[in-house]
């Protein structure tokens, strides 16, 4: 007798991937051209980069609030309330009349991205299993890099002869359109729950942010996560947004071009994330790793030499595949130390303390660019991320007993 081989990806999973592809295709399509339109709504660049510190300001107060409630409600009910605060920021992207007006759309911004990016990590952990965790996180983020394909060059072309303000419009009706179906989809969620899921209290988010404050200070991997994660989030925050000032206002690059870059980088994304799922699952999460982020201080070197397109596409072709590399293994190797009931917690507390401790980056790597060289911010994640390389690979190797923690928690709570 045959017996079924279970799909790695369950229907539920597909459906959720569809839709978190509309919802995103919108948001590629203005997100590596957005200091451009800071700088087309009057902002110089040290303003630009004041305009990023300042936005990254909002996503401290929601991050932690988002993957807690996530953990509290639901994941598609916490996503649901997310996408309805991003629906209205593009209201401000479109009618903004300064640089400074935008600053509205950051916060609804943030709002819907740390209510969704923590229920999207934990949503695909619970519909997967942990023998096949690192596959199925490559599969779905390589079936995600869709839109990094085909939103960046639609906002490129949309911006560079229609306009900005017009970009934001198209943009804003496909997420729109994709708020309209999450909510669908929260709501037949919350119907087909067998019992009334247990109204969130501080009580509980206290409780759920000390058990993740002792995994950070207990001295484990998750420790290691923290440290090395700051490092480089500082580092790389000092020059991510600068990138498009540095290839049209030095290099000469268009939108389009700039637009087609995010596009090589998707692309590389995508071939290469089911063989690195594949890779962490066999051969453990920390190789993936190191060999990602090898990948991307290759990135950054080839970066400070390039002066056209085709140099930059590489540059950009090489971080599609660290971040292929990189992104099943982390994500599995957070699974698998983190208790389920803290998962979405725990992608928030990640992404809230460490974006405190870089919040600064982006004004003090414009200050670096004015005061100095241009091409001084894009020394700082290269030398980052070689100095952390050795760090990961000592330091990422699960304990026993910190694999088993997380087992027996699980059990307590299905059993």
């Amino acid at each position: 007798m045959e017996t079924k081989k279970t799909p790695l990806m369950t229907r539920r999973l597909l459906l959720f991937m569809g839709t978190m592809i509309l919802a995103n295709i919108s948001g590629h399509m203005y997100g590596s051209l957005l200091p451009l339109y800071v700088q087309e709504l009057g902002a110089g660049v040290s303003q630009v980069g004041l305009f990023f510190t300042i936005g990254s300001i909002a996503p401290l107060a929601f991050q932690i609030f988002g993957g807690w409630l996530s953990d509290a409600i639901g994941r598609l009910q916490a996503i649901a309330i997310g996408s309805v605060a991003g629906t209205l920021g593009f209201f401000a992207y479109i009618f903004a009349p300064s640089w400074e007006w935008l600053l509205i759309a950051t916060v609804t911004g943030a709002m819907a991205t740390s209510f969704v990016a923590p229920s999207y990590m934990a949503f695909i952990s619970e519909e997967s299993a942990e023998e096949a965790r690192g596959r199925v996180y490559g599969m779905s983020h390589a079936l995600f890099m869709i839109v990094g394909v085909v939103g960046p060059p639609i906002g490129g072309y949309v911006s560079q002869y229609w306009g900005f303000r017009n970009m934001f419009i198209v943009a804003g009706a496909l997420y729109g359109a994709a708020t309209i179906i999450r909510l669908l989809m929260a709501r037949a969620a919350a119907q087909a729950m067998s019992e009334p899921s247990e109204k969130p209290t501080l009580t509980q988010l206290r409780s759920s942010l000390a058990a993740m404050g002792g995994l950070v200070i207990a001295g484990g991997i998750v420790t290691w996560i923290f440290l090395t994660d700051g490092v480089r989030d500082v580092t790389f925050n000092m020059a991510f947004q600068l990138l498009p000032l540095y290839m049209q206002n030095l290099m000469g690059l268009t939108n389009v071009e700039i637009g087609w870059l995010s596009s090589v980088h998707a692309i590389a994304t995508m071939v290469l994330l089911t063989p690195g799922g594949w890779l962490s699952d066999r051969k453990g999460e920390r190789l993936g790793i190191v060999l990602g982020f090898g990948m991307i201080a290759a990135a950054m070197a080839v970066f400070l030499k390039s002066q056209d397109f085709i140099g930059f596409a590489i540059v950009w072709a090489l971080f599609g595949i660290g971040s292929a590399l990189i992104e099943p293994a982390y994500n599995s190797l957070i699974s698998k130390v983190v208790p389920k009931k803290l998962r979405g917690t725990a992608f928030g507390l990640f992404s809230t303390s460490i974006g405190l401790i870089s919040l600064p980056a982006p004004y003090i790597g414009a200050m670096l660019w004015e005061r100095f060289s241009p091409r001084l911010p894009f020394y700082f994640p290269l030398v980052a991320t070689l100095i952390t390389l050795p760090l990961i690979w000592i330091k990422f190797k699960p304990k026993e007993e910190e694999l088993l923690g997380v087992d027996e928690k699980e059990d307590s709570q299905t059993g």
